[in-house]
């Protein structure tokens, strides 16, 4: 929101002696902080007040002119100019030679085919007030010529604020709102007086669904799009230019002047925060004008001159024949306000905000209007702006208002109300509030607070804030915003911990967390939003056209992060995300939700050191990760075996499938390389995709046993295992026939040469047993290894080397 500080300071005059800083920080300290304090002024210091004595063609070009202009002082001086507005005795802003312009810009005498120019005459952008550089900015002043062009346009001491607003505070989208905002203790904001301007005086005609002025019958076809709609008639209207200190009002916020009925709304919509709309009379037709819904496919040219295809669920402005306007976001060019018009009529309404919302990027249009009515507009807010641009209309204008104003109001207005308990507010807040001491806080900000009964109070809210106060804590955020943030202290007293344990799924996360970041991994957080070969639960509403969809997977967002990481020179990367993934299972069902983990993995093992050469990471480090993540994931029997089948976007020679008692829950494995976009001297990417199971089970209580009283014994021995039996088949069978003395057993070594069988590779296992209760026989070890490799015979086909 740009905002003009001459402007703040003319609807609160309490904010005249504070400092620009001081009220810069007052404004982020409640929430709003200013981005830019720019002084309109200083930059402008060297410009003048000229007039342009004569204007002539250029003789040695067609497309420029020769002035002669005064300067002040009896001093003319030529200048070479190519706006082509350019006419003798009118004003103009100039800069002489030496001067300097806003952004550095130093004027120099020039030679412009074959003429000298001694300074320039300056358009709107050029002095950094707008962004009109079509022609040279006329002046309508009195000023003397050769004054200060700052002290003419009234930029004398203005600031303009740049404040940034989030999306739930539509009020401050105005000066109004933000005087609102900042006005100290016992400041006063009011409209300050129009120049030329007198009170205007009418009657209203009250309807439920339409009313008639000046024969134009006004009416709400859609009372939940539309909650009420204002009109009135001024005739008699000239439309020209605006005078200058309106100008100057939309200039300081780097707003284009247009002409004094658009300057006007515009100069309303600015100050209030509401929204209006100006209609050539004439063009209206069949004496009707109303808010209803398009009818598909209905055509409008909006003010844009862009032909845009309407839909049956958009709302509009419509008269006798068709659409007049976009109903909160944009007229149409057929009855918008031209140099010829005389009768005006003049819309002011409330729109719902979604419905804006969503007309508006469905149709691409971006106005002021529509960004302020889908942020929530003052409901009560109708009536003062509609009074306030009939009386600039009329100043500025010439015309006569019609006696009668419409009014069509389906359903009054009713201000909510919320009950506010002070406990509740000390115990969010961490420090004790008194009653009073709450009303005190929450009446400046309009809010009306009465006792709502034993510790209670009801809080009624004003119509501008009726958006995004509808709860108790909303109202607890307000009391503390003006408490000030910096004068909670920075420790709380003692508190009483939460007994209620967090989500058996969220310890899980906690847990598969603090393992892969114990790892040397990075969490990473990406959006959902994914391109549209990525999934197939399509967004009603996307944040844009390239990512339509919500993703079914989470490995192809973490590798677009890695490929950035790789673009930008880190070798080494690994990250991980816990987050959602999104199917449809089918067509008009609700798409099922899974939680998942996924891991993208390249670069060394380990960090570079001097004492051994670093290796890079491979298939077999990505299945240990694979391993134990599994095991803390899923409760029972987990395993890693080869994928049985390709799946696309991995290697299909280096992938494995994550099962948990038999159910595959993951896929893990090289990604395949034509899948990425990677600079040359880039490693093997691996990655891992895991489902987490919806209701976990509480973690295993760590327990602590004795270290092992008796020795342990091992045994060796190589094993002719065939191609179809994997390692790992070996492993879970040993370890079930091995029962109570078997406590481990490992692989030490692979061999497959030619002089074994045909069929089989040799694998060397390690054996060891022990007992908890006494040193083992060789009797019996011997005994439980014989069961053992009898086991992995008769269920497995597996013999004993040699």
């Amino acid at each position: 929101m740009k905002a003009s500080l001459a402007w703040l300071r003319a609807l609160c005059p309490a904010l005249a002696d504070e400092p620009v800083p001081q009220l810069a920080e007052r404004l982020a300290a409640l929430g709003f902080p200013v981005d830019d304090a720019a002084p309109l002024g200083d930059p402008l210091a060297d410009i003048r007040v000229a007039r342009v004595v004569e204007a002539g063609r250029h003789p040695n070009a067609d497309r420029l002119s020769l002035c002669r202009v005064d300067v002040g002082g009896d001093e003319l001086v030529d200048v070479v100019c190519g706006a082509p507005n350019v006419r003798a005795g009118a004003l103009y802003p100039y800069i002489p030679v030496g001067g300097v312009l806003p952004g550095g810009m130093k004027i120099r005498k020039a030679k412009i085919r074959g003429e000298t120019s001694y300074g320039m005459l300056c358009s709107a952008k050029e002095l950094g007030l707008g962004v009109d550089h079509s022609g040279i900015l006329e002046l309508r002043t009195d000023a003397p010529v050769g004054s200060s062009f700052v002290d003419a346009y009234g930029l004398a001491g203005d600031v303009r604020l740049d404040v940034e607003v989030t999306a739930n505070r539509g009020d401050m989208l105005s000066h109004y709102g933000i005087a609102r905002e900042v006005a100290p203790t016992g400041g006063v904001v009011a409209l300050p007086e129009i120049p030329g301007a007198t009170p205007v005086a009418f009657e209203w005609t009250r309807g439920a669904e339409r009313a008639v002025v000046d024969g134009v019958e006004v009416s709400i076809d859609r009372p939940d799009l539309c909650r009420r709609f204002l009109g009135a008639v001024v005739r008699g209207v000239t439309v020209g230019p605006s005078p200058d200190w309106l100008q100057a009002k939309l200039r300081a916020i780097g707003a284009r002047p247009i002409n004094n009925v658009v300057d006007a709304t515009n100069y309303v919509l600015f100050e209030l925060g509401q929204p209006t709309h100006a209609y050539d009379l004439d063009r209206l037709k069949g004496g009707v004008i109303g808010a209803r819904c398009a009818r598909e496919g209905e055509p409008v040219r909006t003010l844009d001159e862009v032909d845009r295809t309407l839909e049956s669920d958009m709302l509009v402005i419509a008269d006798g024949e068709g659409v007049v306007n976009v109903a909160g976001i944009m007229g149409d060019a057929v009855s918008a306000v031209s140099d010829t018009t005389t009768d005006l009529f003049i819309e002011c309404a409330h729109f719902e905000p979604r419905q804006v919302r969503r007309t508006k990027k469905r149709l691409g249009i971006q106005s002021d209007a529509g960004y302020r009515y889908e942020r929530w507009v003052d409901p009560e807010g109708q009536e003062q702006a509609l009074r306030r641009l009939l009386e600039i209309l009329i100043a500025t204008t010439g015309g006569t208002l019609h006696p009668v104003v419409a009014d069509v109001c389906p359903e009054p207005w009713v201000a909510p109300e919320v009950a506010l308990r002070p406990i509740r507010v000390n115990h969010l807040l961490g420090i004790p509030f008194e009653a009073s001491t709450i009303i005190e806080l929450l009446t400046p900000l309009g809010f009306r607070v009465a006792s709502g009964g034993e510790d209670s109070l009801t809080v009624t809210v004003p119509g501008w804030r009726a958006y995004d106060v509808t709860r108790e804590v909303d109202l607890i955020e307000e009391v503390a915003r003006r408490h000030g943030f910096e004068a909670f202290p920075e420790t709380r007293g003692g508190e009483r911990g939460n007994t209620v344990p967090d989500h058996p799924l969220f310890q899980l996360e906690d847990r598969v967390r603090d393992h892969l970041v114990g790892a040397g991994f990075f969490e990473a957080q990406t959006p959902a939003f994914v391109p549209e070969a990525e999934g197939e639960v399509r967004l009603s509403n996307p944040l844009s056209r390239e990512e339509p969809v919500l993703r079914r997977d989470l490995v192809p967002s973490l590798l677009r992060r890695l490929e950035r990481n790789l673009a930008h020179g880190v070798r080494d990367v690994r990250l991980f995300e816990l987050a959602t993934s999104f199917t449809l299972p089918e067509p008009g069902e609700r798409p099922a939700e899974e939680p998942r983990l996924a891991v993208v993995m390249t670069g060394a093992r380990a960090p570079e050191h001097w004492s051994a050469p670093s290796a890079a990471i491979d298939l077999w480090d990505l299945k240990a990760l694979a391993a134990s993540v599994l095991g803390r994931v899923w409760a029972g029997a987990a395993r890693v075996s080869p994928h049985p089948e390709p799946v696309d976007g991995w290697d299909p020679g280096a992938c494995f499938a994550l099962f948990a008692d038999d159910q595959k829950v993951g896929v893990a494995g090289r990604v395949d390389p034509a899948c990425l976009d990677l600079p040359r001297w880039a490693g093997e990417v691996f990655a891992l995709e895991l489902t987490l199971p919806a209701s976990p089970s509480p973690a295993p209580v760590v327990t602590a046993r004795p270290l092992p009283a008796f020795p342990g014994v091992e045994r060796d021995v190589a094993l002719l295992v065939p191609h179809a039996v994997s390692a790992g088949a070996v492993l879970d069978l040993a370890r079930g026939a091995g029962k109570r003395l078997l406590i481990g057993v490992d692989i030490f070594d692979l061999y497959d040469g030619d002089e074994l069988p045909e069929g089989v590779r040799s694998i060397a296992y390690r054996f060891r047993f022990r007992s908890p209760e006494r040193t083992l026989t060789d009797e019996e070890v011997e005994r439980a290894f014989r069961s053992i490799l009898a086991r992995l015979q008769e269920e497995a086909g597996v013999q004993v080397r040699g």
